[in-house]
């Protein structure tokens, strides 16, 4: 229980005190309302005695009282009514109210600080940890527990308006005070007609109350003097003249009102009377009556709707909880409306009658030494007439009990012998009948024994009383009067317990036995709950906290009633003190605690008493809060939530059910539907206060700031036909990484171009779409006139539809123009605004659990600073939400219209992003910073033009090095010119424009269906063919030195492209050598003809995915020729180019055509093929392949053009100098140079710049820059139509002998073996490889040429017939002229030595040639000029016939400016074969 202000002790003693009678006259009580009292009123604060008190016992032994208290009243002759005892018990508990703020109010439990007023005070006990000590310490501490005010009004009241019954005398009067005033004119005769009207009350059988205790009362005749307005002497007179008539004991003169009323403001004088006044005396019950003080009324109930609820709301709120043994139901909440209950009406005035009784002063007449005299008067009453009359008396009726029971001593003496016999075992409640009926006349001696305990009790005689009472309740029990005995067993424990020194434990099964008797015998539950309050608050004393909450639960049943009244605010109170219990017990129990306060917060809301139900769940929420019990916490706050409205406590109500809409509910969907109606009712009344305030922010539905995106520009153009629009980036596209990386290098590089190779220093991006990744540390930008998009990602948390009405953005806007203290101001809409309009959503629907995307618009129609705030809408539910058969209606629900439940608020919720933590400096390392995101401020620059581009007839599948022709549309749809436009791409061998001296007709689709993609020009078909020569330069295809080949300028007529203005473009395109889905990305770039200041230029986006599917496979190697006729200086090689046909026929490919093979080279050309085909061109099936030999040979012009030779093989040559093929084999050359200077890159480093010249010199002379295309034709056979497709190969040779290919070469393998082949070479084990580490600053390349460079340096030739007849048996020496040619292939003068004296020493080559020798001069040493071809004429001699290898001679070459650098023999490839003949 809680912390009572009084001890146990002193709370029982004031319980049960005498009762004291008081019958004034007319005059007399005249007197004392002056003073604003009745009589008992004015003695009530002075009724305390102050000093001890001493009287004897009936064995004549000294018994001392302590702070012994009396009780004075008006005569009632009519017991309480059950209602006036209702309404006062109501009263009492609603006026008392916690104190706010108080230390004392404030529970600590474990890990708990439980606040049980209005202010918690910070306390921290752990919860595993010392526990014990802390709890000890805080037990022993004064503000241990919380205190209850209200709960021990209740109980005093309750104890003052207990009825008086047979059964038991302690409320029985004592005593009677007669009084009279001084003023009459005949004060003696009016105190003769008191005596006889008291005579009169207490013995006529008309007056059935008060009870009085014995026959014989004490009356006590008070002289009552008006000090200020009476005659002294004559009263002093009557005094004399009534202690004549009954003696000095028995009466008295009392002087009051010592000073008129009209005394001077300025004199305090305390008031003692207010604090007894306040509590409502029970005995002025004439003015109480059964009707008007009912609690709940039931018969209007079902018409209340409180507070103007409508009546679907009302149904929606008296359906929460059915089952649920905490439900608020509708009769009792409908109890706490403002209207149509008398018991409200009757708090109201009743609070009312107090403002004014506690406006009025009491006591007005009264002086300090009044007061002394009243306290005197008590004192001489108890004294000299009260206590000697109790103590004559209690002889009285021993030596009665003493005489009838024929015993020779007194009880008291004899007390000891009757108890120390052996016991009779005592019967149980439930063997005993029912004889609570039972009466005994009122001179029974087990009445006697009775009313003697009683008198012994109340003089604090507690172990005489003890005695009396065991007695009565032994002889009770045996005459089984069980009311009789129930009660003697109540104040047998309770004298037990009080009895001094404590000779005997608390017998707590008598209170047991007590109160079954008096609740399920005897049916009176008021005992039964004095028994209750009596042994709780014993227990209690003893630290029995568990004993005493399990005896207050007892009581709080709900069928229990008493009085035929409800007992809800009993067991409220009582429900509340077990809570307490349960939270002092030395291991507190915190939940249930918890628990017991919300089940008394449920009956103090069935009792009416909103205040103290609110407070009870308020406490219990500090239990449950983040603790996961989620229903709990909905019950609890959704109580809460009603309860606070009902007070009118708006704020509280809202945030209430603001808990229960933001938390994840685990609630049903009609139960969550109840809570939001209830919420938006709440809501409603707020805003309604104040119309004009500021919007509220609402917490439905959550809005993901972080998720919050905005896109600068209109929505993407849907395809139209053949016509595809460009990507570009829209916010239905998903946010990548690594592309949004690729598309800001692209812009960077064509910036770079734009501004001669320099990136401006306030460079910004392009960022269209900005979201949580994109960086928003800087202001955005964007354009007049062109929307503004910002999507909102909002959730729905329940299971209920949120229907989101009139929604769109909220914006400040600050225009450029104006000054700095115009700061703009918030526009909830844009509506007749000329600087931004706003696109206003009519409905927004959000289904149960869904996440959905709004996206609102913002027209800025000024320059200026934009700064959107948030969204602002009316938040509402759709009717028949409501679960039909276990299907959602809401499921499925799409937007539209939708019918109002009448129930919306209007209100806003702020877009507030965090920006990246920031994580540079130490500072911010230590620390928790964030950097700014400002997505949602852009700036609104100037007008900027704005570009649109569509794509005609582009392809979506292609095969490898396919060329195809499609056509791109430019509009400008702004109103501003735009020019400098171009393109830039990762991957620009995909895609060309056409050279400058390209031809860009037809510039029609339509007109070029039929047409080839290339140029071409019909040739004669003659047997051979030599190749047919044109010439072109790379500056004419945009490859300049210089320049990079990715930034493409667009051709524009006069470089402008106006306002509404169109153009077509022819484009080519050129499939990937690499089969697969192929991304690449078109930058479009481009200007407006006015610089602005913010922003330069603009872009636009393209994402093409080309499918590519199998071609050619193309593989080439060049070696140089030993043939050297033809040519002046004898330079020339052999190329031969391997083809496949690696397509699988999946894209209906019948068969390849390889119509021409040309090359392009600043130092070679194709001269003519080797093997000419007997049809005029070159066909391929599926898996078949082919080998083409061609003559090259080096071009006679070395200037920076390059050369094209067509070798054609039908009838049709296509100019590989002209666009597109020469576009696509520049840009394949570039592409290719590009990766190749990327990968020496890796090898070079710093070491670059130590390569010697000589070095360089003999590399070059294994150099070969000779480009390779094939042009091919394939027929294709789809939807029964047969299709010619075009395309062509690039092959790049580097190096003499070395094989080059047209793909990549690792995918090469997989192309070269097929699909089988590959599969199984697949699931070989991977080749371990030795890890090498190096250092690579180390690295360089060796500054000695290799072997093969150094044997490209001569090329030899040995010229001699293939056969030789001699005669041997005429001449035994054959000799045969041998010419060796010499050519120097590098561009320096070398210095060169044959050696002819080397021999064959190996074993094969001697079984199969034989030996022969060189005559003459054996060894030469020759310098040869660059590029010199000279001509040694040599002798062979030969003894036999037979085939000899005339290769057997050494050549040593080095460069002529080096010492011995270099030198290395020059070994043919080949033999030299020779055959001799005998004739």
């Amino acid at each position: 229980m809680a912390q009572c202000v009084q001890s146990v002790q002193e709370f029982i003693q004031d319980s049960f005190v005498p009762l004291v009678a008081a019958l004034c006259s007319e005059e007399a009580e005249r007197l004392t309302r002056k003073n604003n009292l009745g009589f008992s009123e004015l003695v009530k604060p002075f009724c305390r005695l102050t000093s001890e008190v001493h009287m004897r016992d009936p064995n004549n032994q000294l018994h001392i009282i302590k702070n012994l208290k009396i009780a004075v009243n008006n005569i009632i002759t009519h017991s309480p009514q059950p209602g006036g005892i209702r309404k006062l018990l109501n009263d009492v508990v609603s006026v008392s109210q916690p104190a706010e703020g108080l230390v004392t109010n404030v529970i600590t439990a474990g890990d708990y600080d439980l606040n049980i007023s209005d202010r918690s005070v910070t306390a921290s006990v752990p919860w595993y940890n010392n526990w014990k000590d802390t709890l000890m310490e805080l037990n022993a501490s004064t503000f241990y527990s919380a205190t209850t005010p209200w709960f021990e009004a209740y109980r005093e009241s309750f104890l003052q308006s207990m009825p008086a019954s047979d059964h038991e005398f302690l409320n029985h009067y004592v005593a009677c005070m007669l009084v009279v005033s001084s003023g009459e004119p005949e004060p003696v005769e009016q105190f003769l007609k008191l005596s006889q009207e008291q005579h009169r009350i207490q013995h006529s059988s008309e007056y059935a109350y008060p009870k009085w205790f014995i026959p014989n009362t004490l009356k006590y005749y008070v002289l009552l003097h008006d000090v200020s307005a009476g005659e002294e002497q004559r009263a002093d007179s009557v005094y004399e003249e009534m202690k004549q008539r009954y003696g000095t004991q028995g009466c008295y003169l009392l002087k009051i009102n010592s000073r008129g009323s009209n005394r001077g403001a300025d004199e305090q004088i305390p008031d003692p009377w207010s604090q007894y006044l306040q509590k409502n005396s029970i005995q002025n019950q004439e003015s109480y009556d059964d009707g008007p003080y009912t609690v709940i009324s039931h018969k209007n109930a079902d018409h209340l709707i409180p507070d103007g609820l409508d009546n679907d709301i009302q149904d929606g709120l008296s359906n929460n909880f059915k089952a649920h043994p905490l439900q608020l139901d509708h009769l009792s909440d409908t109890s706490s409306s403002f209207d149509g209950t008398d018991y409200i009406r009757t708090t109201s005035s009743l609070h009312e009658s107090k403002k004014t009784s506690s406006g009025t002063p009491h006591g007005a007449c009264l002086t300090l030494t009044d007061h002394d005299r009243i306290r005197q008067f008590i004192q001489e009453f108890t004294f000299r007439g009260l206590l000697p009359h109790i103590e004559k008396t209690i002889r009285q009726l021993n030596d009665q009990l003493i005489s009838r029971k024929g015993l020779s001593r007194s009880l008291f003496s004899a007390t000891k012998k009757w108890f120390s016999g052996s016991k009779v075992p005592e019967k149980s409640i439930n063997e005993l009948k029912n004889t609570s009926g039972l009466l005994y006349p009122p001179e029974a001696p087990e009445l006697q024994i009775r009313k003697m305990a009683d008198l012994c009790f109340l003089v604090q005689h507690y172990e005489l009383a003890y005695s009396c009472y065991h007695t009565a309740k032994k002889d009770f029990l045996n005459d089984q009067a069980m009311l009789y005995a129930a009660g003697a067993l109540e104040m047998a424990a309770v004298s037990a317990f009080l009895q001094p020194g404590a000779p005997r434990p608390y017998p707590a099964h008598y209170m047991d036995t007590a109160i079954q008797t008096y609740r399920d015998i005897c049916k009176n539950m008021v005992l039964a709950e004095r028994c209750v309050l009596l042994s709780a608050e014993i227990l209690k004393s003893q630290s029995k906290y568990s004993d005493a909450a399990a005896l207050l639960i007892r009581l709080t049943s709900e069928q229990l009633t008493w009085m035929g009244m409800d007992s809800d605010l009993r067991s409220a109170l009582l429900l509340e003190q077990a809570a307490h219990c349960f939270i002092n017990m030395k291991s507190p129990m915190v939940r249930k605690f918890a628990f017991h306060m919300i089940l008394a917060g449920h009956r103090y809301s069935k009792a009416g008493q909103k205040k103290h139900a609110l407070r009870c769940y308020c406490q219990a929420m500090q239990v449950y809060k983040g603790k996961g019990w989620s229903l709990a916490e909905d019950h609890i706050n959704f109580t809460i939530g009603r309860q606070s409205f009902t007070l009118r406590q708006l704020d509280n109500a809202v945030s209430a059910f603001r808990h229960i809409l933001i938390n994840d509910s685990k609630q049903p969907a009609a139960q969550q539907g109840t809570f939001l109606r209830e919420y938006l009712y709440v809501y409603k009344n707020v805003t309604q206060l104040s119309p004009d305030g500021p919007l509220p922010q609402l917490p439905l539905p959550y809005i993901n700031n972080s998720a919050t995106r905005v896109f600068f520009g209109h929505d993407r153009r849907p395809a139209e036909g053949e016509k595809q629009a460009a990507t570009h980036i829209s916010l239905d596209q998903e946010y990548d990484c690594e592309s949004s990386h690729q598309w800001k290098e692209l812009e960077e590089q064509v910036v770079a171009v734009v501004n001669k190779g320099i990136i401006p220093s306030n460079f910004q991006p392009t960022q269209y779409c900005l979201n949580s990744y994109s960086d928003n540390s800087k202001f955005p930008l964007a354009v007049v006139e062109e929307p503004v998009t910002v999507e909102v990602a909002f959730r729905n948390p329940l299971k209920v539809p949120l229907l989101l009405t009139d929604l769109s953005l909220l914006w400040k806007f600050q225009p450029k123009d104006f000054s700095a203290k115009h700061n703009g101001a918030t526009k909830e809409l844009g509506c007749g605004n000329d600087m931004i309009g706003a696109e206003v959503i009519a409905e927004f629907l959000i289904n149960s659990e869904e996440t959905k995307l709004a996206r609102l618009k913002l027209f800025p129609h000024q320059t200026g600073e934009l700064h959107i705030l948030g969204v602002v809408y009316n938040l509402g539910t759709i009717q028949g939400t409501v679960m039909i058969d276990g299907i959602d209606p809401s499921i499925g629900l799409q937007a539209g219209k939708f019918v109002y439940n009448g129930m919306s608020v209007r209100g806003r919720q702020d877009l507030e992003i965090q920006g990246p933590r920031l994580n540079n400096t130490k500072e911010e390392k230590t620390s928790i910073k964030y950097g700014p995101d400002r997505r949602l401020d852009p700036i609104i620059t100037e007008e900027m033009p704005l570009l649109e581009v569509f794509f005609i007839n582009f392809p979506t599948g292609l095969l490898c090095g396919e060329i195809r022709k499609a056509y791109v549309e430019f509009v400008n749809v702004s109103k501003c010119p735009l020019t400098a436009l171009k393109v830039v791409s990762k991957h620009p061998e995909f895609f060309t424009f056409g050279g400058n001296t390209g031809v860009l007709t037809p510039l029609s689709p339509s007109a070029s269906e039929n047409c080839s993609a290339y140029k071409t020009v019909v040739t004669d078909s003659t047997s051979v063919c030599p190749a047919l020569m044109s010439s072109a330069s790379s500056v004419n295809f945009g490859l300049g030195t210089g320049s990079q080949p990715e930034v493409i300028h667009i051709p524009l007529p006069d470089s402008v492209l106006l306002p509404g203005a169109s153009i077509q473009l022819p484009m080519w395109l050129h499939g990937p050598d690499e089969e697969g889905v192929h991304e690449i990305n078109f930058l479009f770039y481009y200007e407006s003809i006015k610089k602005h200041s913010k922003m330069c230029h603009r872009v636009l986006r393209h994402t093409a995915v080309i499918c590519t599917s199998r071609s050619l496979n193309v593989r080439a190697t060049v070696c140089r020729s030993n043939a050297l006729e033809d040519e002046g200086k004898g330079d020339n090689m052999l190329v031969f180019v391997d083809v496949e046909n690696i397509n699988t026929s999946e894209a209906g490919v019948k068969e390849f055509h390889i119509v021409q093979v040309s090359s392009n080279s600043k130092h070679w050309k194709l001269q003519k093929a080797v093997n000419r085909f007997e049809d005029k061109d070159y066909k391929l099936a599926s898996r078949e392949r082919g080998k083409l030999c061609f003559k090259a040979v080096r071009c006679k012009n070395s200037g920076e053009n390059y050369t094209f030779a067509d070798v054609v093989f039908g009838n049709e040559q296509i100019i590989s100098s002209a666009s597109p093929c020469a576009d696509f084999f520049f840009r394949s050359l570039s592409s290719e140079l590009k990766r190749t200077h990327a990968q020496s890159n890796i090898f070079q480093g710093a070491a670059k710049q130590s390569f010697d010249e000589a070095v360089r010199l003999i590399q070059k002379c294994s150099e070969v820059d000779l480009n390779i295309v094939v042009l091919w034709k394939a027929y294709v056979v789809e939807d029964s139509k047969q299709l010619i497709l075009e395309g062509q190969h690039h092959v790049v040779l580097h190096t003499v002998g070395k094989e080059a290919f047209s793909f990549p070469q690792k995918q090469g393998f997989k192309k070269i073996l097929g699909n089988s082949d590959w599969e199984d070479l697949e699931q070989e084990s991977p080749e371990m490889v030795l890890l090498k580490f190096f250092r690579p600053e180390n690295t360089s390349l060796p500054t000695r040429p290799t072997p093969e460079q150094l044997s490209n340096l001569i090329k030899t030739s040995l010229h001699y017939p293939e056969s030789f007849n001699h005669s041997f048996h005429q001449k035994s020496l054959c000799l045969v002229p041998v010419t060796l040619l010499l050519s120097n292939c590098s561009e320096a003068d070398v210095d060169v030595i044959i050696d002819l004296r080397h021999k064959t020493t190996s074993p094969e080559a001697l079984e199969i040639h034989g030996s022969f020798t060189w005559l003459g001069q054996t060894q030469y040493k020759l310098q040869l000029k660059s590029q010199e071809v000279y001509n040694l004429q040599l002798k062979a001699c030969f003894v036999r016939t037979g085939v000899y290898n005339l290769g057997t001679h050494r050549v040593f070459a080095k460069l002529a400016d080096q010492v011995t650098l270099f030198e290395t023999s020059q070994q043919n490839s080949m033999p030299a074969l020779i055959i001799i003949n005998n004739i």
